[in-house]
């Protein structure tokens, strides 16, 4: 039961934390790459991998085992760790964060570069 139990852990832990840091790369980069600034630094990159390693952690190692673990197959030992419909959620939630971050990031540099005059000085 222990054993099922770390497992499903482990694959959740991987899932959580491969859409996080997929997101936060793609952010970093294309953000680079428009804006010619990128929106996360690399400070703010660690931070958030340690709070999320840290909340993602101890909320899967505090998750109990149930009964209903016993009454699955158990997984063989040529099984992907990330199977085909991790790799689909990681990608789904990934393009959905992606699109409203992506939405208030240029939202916010639009509504900066109509806040200036043409002289380059900021309006009130």
């Amino acid at each position: 039961m222990w054993g099922r139990n770390v497992y499903d852990s482990i694959s959740k832990f991987l899932q959580f934390q491969l859409t996080v840091n997929i997101v936060a790369v793609i952010v970093a980069f294309t953000g680079a790459c428009i804006t010619q600034d990128s929106p996360l630094k690399a400070v703010q990159m660690l931070w958030v991998n340690l709070i999320m390693d840290t909340f993602a952690s101890l909320a899967l190692a505090t998750e109990p085992p149930s009964e209903s673990l016993l009454l699955r197959k158990p997984y063989g030992r040529n099984k992907p760790l990330i199977s085909r419909t991790m790799m689909k959620n990681i990608l789904g939630h990934a393009v959905y964060q992606l699109t409203i971050i992506f939405t208030l990031l240029f939202a916010v540099v639009q509504r900066d570069q109509r806040s200036q005059d043409p002289r380059g000085e900021e309006r009130l």
